[in-house]
């Protein structure tokens, strides 16, 4: 009970405190997450673990975006149904609201919009949204839910989709110790952290990385100085519009927990958070940084770890004599 009461005291304290935080600074901290309607997240909640929603009956949102490691999956690129090959590194969960669009390039407006697109995918979930919501209409507690949240007497995929986007909207993560450096505790950051933040600003890493997630809220090339090497076939933003200036064209990724959600970039080359800066600063600022520099700045980045979505995992209704099986082999 004491650390829950000192838990929202921070809490309370980072809110009043976000008011006062210097307008100057091209990074401002994030707020905890607003529940209004706690029915619907708990709901998504469910549908976000539940694996029944993929053909095999074992993969889950969960799966890619795992929230007991930074909100991904810590592979180069994820495992799709019958052990497929992902063809990209999977994004981080974490804070994703705050993203200007979903997926690397783009293709989904909103994470309702995006909770979609695994399920039907042959490469990832490998189920329809058709059987997925059947599979939810054969569990009376899933009828009931979506009755009581939605007012809707036949579940559809848009209420499906629109319930995980409201948990995911909560998966923020607040009060890292450079926010509270931001709202003003100067002892929250060493002096050698102080030191990467401004070497952060002086070499151009905010021209991209900016803003309460650090990232996310534009688009950029990859290998704007240097070409960027790689075996990856994404093509970015140019897979959508067929235009050869959006090649390799790529959401800007959040840094929020960046020290949690390797190994880097699109195509997951990148295991050691040092490469990944000395990679970033040659390729897109023409930088070369000493190793002192280098480790200047991931210290740093370390300092955006912020406090991890914390919950009671939900207890899935079970499956009845009319739910239609997995196909885990199939």
């Amino acid at each position: 009970m004491k650390k829950t009461l000192t838990l929202t005291a921070s809490l309370l304290c980072a809110i009043n405190a976000w008011a006062m935080t210097p307008s100057n600074e091209p990074i401002q901290p994030i707020l905890p997450a607003k529940i209004t309607d706690p029915a619907k997240v708990e709901l998504g909640k469910q549908l976000f673990f539940d694996p029944r929603l993929s053909r095999s009956g074992f993969i889950s949102c969960n799966s890619c975006h795992n929230l007991s490691m930074g909100g991904s999956d810590n592979l180069q690129t994820s495992i799709g149904h019958n052990w497929q090959k992902g063809p990209i590194n999977s994004p981080t969960v974490l804070n994703s609201s705050m993203n200007v669009a979903q997926f690397w390039d783009g293709r989904a407006a909103d994470l309702k919009e995006q909770a979609a697109g695994p399920i039907a995918n042959p490469g990832e979930m490998a189920f329809t949204h058709s059987l997925a919501v059947d599979t939810l209409r054969s569990i009376p507690q899933y009828r009931e839910s979506f009755k009581r949240v939605y007012k809707v007497d036949q579940i559809t995929i848009n209420e499906v989709t629109d319930a995980i986007a409201e948990f995911e909207k909560t998966l923020v993560t607040p009060l890292s110790r450079f926010d509270r450096w931001l709202l003003g505790d100067k002892e929250a950051m060493t002096q050698t952290e102080l030191e990467g933040y401004k070497l952060f600003k002086d070499t151009g890493c905010v021209a991209c990385h900016n803003g309460p997630a650090v990232g996310g809220n534009s688009f950029q090339k990859m290998g704007l100085v240097e070409p960027y090497k790689t075996d990856n076939p994404a093509e970015g933003v140019a897979a959508l519009t067929g235009k050869d200036a959006d090649r390799f064209k790529f959401k800007v990724p959040t840094l929020r927990n960046v020290e949690l959600t390797y190994p880097y970039f699109h195509d997951g080359a990148y295991w050691k958070l040092e490469e990944a800066v000395d990679v970033m600063a040659r390729l897109q600022l023409g930088r070369k940084l000493g190793d002192e520099e280098v480790g200047k700045i991931t210290a740093f980045l370390k300092t955006l770890t912020g406090e991890q979505p914390s919950f009671t995992l939900p207890i899935l209704p079970p499956s009845t004599n009319d739910t239609p099986q997995p196909k885990p082999f199939d």
